[in-house]
């Protein structure tokens, strides 16, 4: 490729149910500090669509114009003799319905861009795939990366139990506990079977795991290893924790393994504030007063939901 400068924005396209949306969106402001109920978004922050699980797709936007003749004049100089390649245009836009390019039309419009860059198309297994949307009025045409689903491969572990989170809830909290993780250190101090351990390591975050129950640090121990990840998982109150770090999440315990009492979930929340600069909570119950009693300050907040199920996901400093 030549003359093929990124202008260092990125365009996500979003796919998500009903009971995700806020959930979808605390994300969203995680990672970029905004959300949109368009479904898809615009921003110089790169991440990459794999580690949430419900962004679809990005375009590292390369060219962009107020026309599409705009995208098929500036195409003229993309040089594609040593790869091939593939043109996609994106499903999700923010096009009016009167302006709704359908799906013949899109085709036709990927024929003509694939014919104008010089180089071997290859729709089945390219080298290189572009992108195309129409986005707030304009046209964007730039780098293809599609999401790869990676947590459909931990729906599957050793060891589980019924009431511990999904794992795209898990993935969820992992980016809004840290949505950049370079040089964060994390921590899952009641980690229980390790839902969360599992999509963050995955993701490439430092965390480490504790729980009280010998039994469920084993089985998270055995599901991280399942999955070839390495991570630490140590047995002990969270009372123990004698190392700072820079984001804590905490799954309130609530199930058959481990139920904490207020007073306990109370206990867990003041221990937790001494070593933790930003917290990620989990609860089903309304625990706001106790929230404010162990020193934390709420300043973001979704209810996750599943059917008649819910949980809050409180985002604490």
């Amino acid at each position: 490729m030549n003359q093929l400068t990124p202008t260092g924005d990125f365009i996500y396209t979003y796919a998500y149910t009903g009971d995700e949306e806020a959930l979808c969106h605390l994300e969203m402001r995680s990672f970029f500090e905004k959300d949109t109920k368009a479904k898809i978004l615009k921003s110089s922050i790169e991440i990459n669509p794999s580690r949430s699980p419900f962004m679809k797709e990005r375009i590292q936007v390369i060219f962009e114009g107020d026309k599409l003749s705009d995208i098929l004049k500036q195409v003229e100089v993309v040089n594609m003799l040593e790869s091939t390649f593939k043109v996609i245009f994106v499903k999700i836009n923010d096009l009016a319905a009167t302006e709704k390019v359908e799906y013949k039309q899109k085709r036709e419009i990927e024929r003509e861009i694939g014919l104008i860059i010089e180089g071997e198309a290859d729709v089945h297994r390219p080298d290189i795939t572009f992108g195309l949307v129409p986005f707030e009025g304009r046209w964007y045409f730039g780098k293809y990366l599609k999401n790869e689903a990676v947590w459909l491969h931990h729906l599957k572990k050793p060891r589980e139990y019924s009431t511990a989170l999904s794992t795209r809830v898990a993935r969820a909290v992992a980016n809004i506990a840290v949505p950049n993780p370079e040089g964060v250190k994390a921590i899952d101090p009641c980690c229980g079977i390790g839902t969360v351990l599992v999509e963050a390591l995955s993701m490439g975050i430092d965390i480490v795991g504790r729980d009280i129950n010998p039994l469920v640090v084993l089985g998270s121990r055995e599901n991280i290893a399942h999955f070839g990840l390495s991570g630490d998982v140590d047995l002990g109150p969270i009372a123990e924790v004698t190392s700072s770090y820079d984001a804590t999440i905490i799954d309130m315990p609530y199930n058959l393994f481990t139920h904490a009492t207020s007073e306990e979930q109370l206990s867990i929340l003041k221990h937790a504030r001494p070593f933790s600069k930003k917290l990620v909570v989990v609860t089903i119950e309304t625990i706001d007063h106790m929230i404010e009693e162990a020193g934390f300050d709420i300043i973001d907040r979704c209810v996750a939901k599943k059917g008649l199920f819910s949980r809050e996901i409180l985002v604490c400093q």
